[in-house]
């Protein structure tokens, strides 16, 4: 079992910034205020040669349990007691704090081995501060600058005196096999590889703030695993939790919510929504989250087209079902809306759901699984060339300035999405319109519903380009 390690402090220490130096990149949000991160993150970590899990976590405040701050102190003490070490950060620049004295009472009271650590020793006069932990009855502290990468060799040795064996050094890296296949790559045409169904899957949730999208992976995991409430914009990092459905690994990222990017103005928020789109980007499938009493806004389908513009298979929950009234009626309609308003993805899987009782969370596994497997789906070449030869014939490509445009052949180049070349005369003139007709017979005759579908023109080769003709 891995080795964990919480980093634990009160407010605005740099614990997140000494979370990025463990992890070896930005993955936590960092700014100046105070109370950034509210979620708590576990990711793998690194420190020379040992190699462990690290928990990022909420800073400590002293508030009440139904508050805002008393959910993240909850959250913060869960981290604690699943850790094996906890790093205890105070900021030495500002001294030691009354809240630095109460916050070390409740980790001595976890009965956890405990690092101190004081952060930003980087500048002139903190030497006062780093003595002043010593009263805190938690050791020697170590003074280290997480920003800038100073005393991690002292830090390193303080865990694994703690960890011995648990942090195991890193192996050696191994060499990918000769051949194997990545994300995007061009498929063999001679090859139809078959789905692979025990391959893991990385979903994502999205959605516009306080629609549910932290109590839908919640109640998916079974556990009060993100920080939820009443108040919109609660989530600002995006989380991944590990977690098995039917035997399959599923990665769930959590999202901050996204509004129009006119009320965006707020540092902190533009950089949650950038980590929301990094989300969307390493994700396969997306599962974007409206509420079912007042859906399909414009931001909504803006979030929408965007996922589909990414190439990403996207999936509709309608959350907050337990709220509507008339629903066979509402569902039919709210059915109607999604393809009349997202053509993008024709026969886009939407799903009612009520994240606060359970109702319908297997139903949107089974949607984005059989989303993952269309997204995944490779059409062998006869069978295309044959339906594009009876799509051309009762539909001809149209004329272009007195000239018939003229079809050759049609391959599958890559998947996830489905991407095909169009070899024809001039592509530059095949009109949309045509595109489109060709797209939506993709669907109808492949069953490649639900995702976006990319077609690709390009003129096929001349034997005689380029070469003057001979006179006699």
């Amino acid at each position: 079992m891995t080795f964990k390690v919480a980093i634990v402090g009160r407010p605005n220490v740099g614990k997140s910034t000494l979370f990025n130096r463990l992890v070896g990149r930005r993955i936590a949000l960092v700014d100046d205020t105070p109370g950034v991160t509210r979620d708590r993150r576990v990711h793998p970590a690194r420190l020379m040669d040992l190699r462990f899990d690290v928990i990022d976590t909420a800073g400590f405040e002293a508030a009440a349990a139904a508050t805002l701050a008393g959910r993240m102190r909850a959250q913060t003490e869960t981290a604690i007691d699943e850790a094996d070490l906890v790093l205890f950060v105070i900021d030495a620049r500002a001294g030691l704090m009354p809240d630095d004295e109460n916050f070390a009472e409740v980790v001595r009271r976890k009965g956890k081995p405990v690092v101190l650590v004081a952060n930003k020793t980087d500048v002139r006069g903190t030497d006062a501060g780093v003595l002043e932990a010593f009263n805190l009855g938690l050791g020697e502290p170590i003074g280290i600058s997480a920003e800038h990468g100073q005393g991690m060799v002292e830090l390193r040795g303080a865990i694994a005196e703690i960890a011995g064996e648990a942090a195991e050094p890193e192996p050696e890296p191994t060499q990918p096999e000769p051949g194997a296949a990545l994300v995007g790559d061009d498929i063999d045409p001679d090859e139809e590889p078959a789905y692979d169904s025990t391959k893991p899957i990385r979903v994502a949730v999205v959605g516009r703030p306080n629609v549910g999208k932290s109590t839908l992976i919640n109640a998916l995991v079974g556990e009060e695993r993100m920080l939820t409430g009443p108040e919109a914009g609660i989530t600002r990092d995006s989380i991944s939790v590990d977690w098995i459905w039917r035997g399959r690994e599923i990665k769930l990222f959590d999202t901050a919510g996204m509004r129009r990017k006119a009320r965006v103005q707020e540092k902190l928020e533009k950089l949650s929504v950038g980590e929301t789109l990094r989300a969307v980007r390493f994700a396969e499938v997306v599962i974007v989250v409206l509420d079912a009493t007042m859906p399909f806004e414009k931001q909504d389908l803006q979030i929408a087209d965007l996922i589909i513009r990414e190439g990403r298979a996207p999936v509709i929950a309608f959350n907050k079902w337990d709220l509507v009234e008339n629903r066979q009626e509402t569902l039919a309609g709210l059915r109607e809306k999604t393809e009349r308003l997202l053509p993008q993805a024709r026969g886009l899987r939407a799903v009612p759901i009520s994240a606060e009782t359970g109702r319908g969370l297997d139903q949107l596994m089974e949607a984005a699984v059989g989303t993952h497997a269309v997204w995944n789906r490779r059409v062998p070449t006869g069978p295309l060339n044959r339906w594009l030869e009876g799509a051309t014939a009762q539909h001809p490509p149209p004329a272009v300035a007195g000239r018939r445009l003229k079809v050759k052949y049609m391959t599958q180049i890559k998947t996830r999405p489905p991407g095909f070349v169009l070899s024809c005369s001039r592509p530059e003139a095949v009109p949309q319109s045509y595109v489109r007709y060709l797209i939506n017979g993709l669907r109808e005759a492949f069953d490649i519903y639900g995702v976006p579908i990319r077609i690709l023109l390009r003129a096929s080769e001349n034997p005689y380009a380029g070469k003057a003709k001979k006179r006699g």
